[in-house]
């Protein structure tokens, strides 16, 4: 069996900064932004098996079948939720609890929901150690929102769905966004931007993606 290899602090630092640098050549320019991926130690969510990996620009899988989105796809859909730091945002699909923290660097409050047990208590000790008292996770019907929180300046769905439940819809303020990949569980989705306008939801589409499906209900075991 291969022995991978674990990078230095010397050799984190460079990945690190290799990864800002990807970042502004995507277009990426917002400082506070910027800023938030370089406090969040993305080594610190994936498993050891990969943590050779941890900074690079692609995703990675985690327990419970389940994946880290690629720093990318992140820094994408955290820009098209144009957050201030007074913003409530609620983020459905926590997975690790990786894009749950950049937003913690960002909003006034950020609930986290996911519907692993394993996944959520694990999320919950890292934003624990990150010192993010202002990010909540939570085990939970992710199709349904979290309405007890609601409603929300801002929604982020970080799980592929075909349509977003009108019940999100619902727990989104008036001026509000909703980003979401839309589109087949089995194929390639659209990362898509959904504002709540006077005149109604106006839609923009960002970049394909590929996201592990949203489903409902709370896992039994894990």
């Amino acid at each position: 069996m291969p022995v991978r290899f674990v990078p230095d602090e010397k050799d984190e630092a460079v990945a690190r900064a290799e990864l800002l640098l990807m970042l502004r050549k995507r277009g990426i320019r917002d400082t506070r932004i910027l800023r938030a991926f370089e406090q969040v130690p993305r080594d610190l969510f994936v498993t050891a098996d990969f943590h050779d990996l941890a900074w690079a620009d692609q995703a990675l899988p985690i327990a419970c079948g389940q994946t880290i989105s690629q720093p990318a796809v992140v820094a994408t859909a955290t820009v098209a939720l144009d957050l201030a730091p007074g913003h409530s945002v609620l983020e459905i699909g926590a997975g690790s609890g990786y894009q749950a923290a950049i937003l913690g660097h960002l909003a006034g409050r950020v609930v986290a929901v996911e519907r692993f047990r394993t996944l959520a208590r694990a999320a919950a000790e890292r934003m624990k150690k990150l010192g993010l008292s202002n990010v909540e996770v939570l085990v939970a019907d992710g199709s349904n929102g979290y309405p007890a929180r609601g409603p929300y300046d801002r929604i982020l769905i970080s799980a592929a769905i075909e349509e977003v439940p009108p019940a999100l819809f619902d727990q989104l303020l008036p001026g509000g966004v909703l980003v979401a990949p839309v589109g087949p569980h089995d194929g390639t989705q659209m990362l898509t931007r959904f504002e709540r306008t006077p005149e109604g939801i106006v839609r923009r589409d960002l970049l394909p993606v590929r996201f592990v499906p949203l489903l409902p209900g709370v896992a039994s075991v894990l």
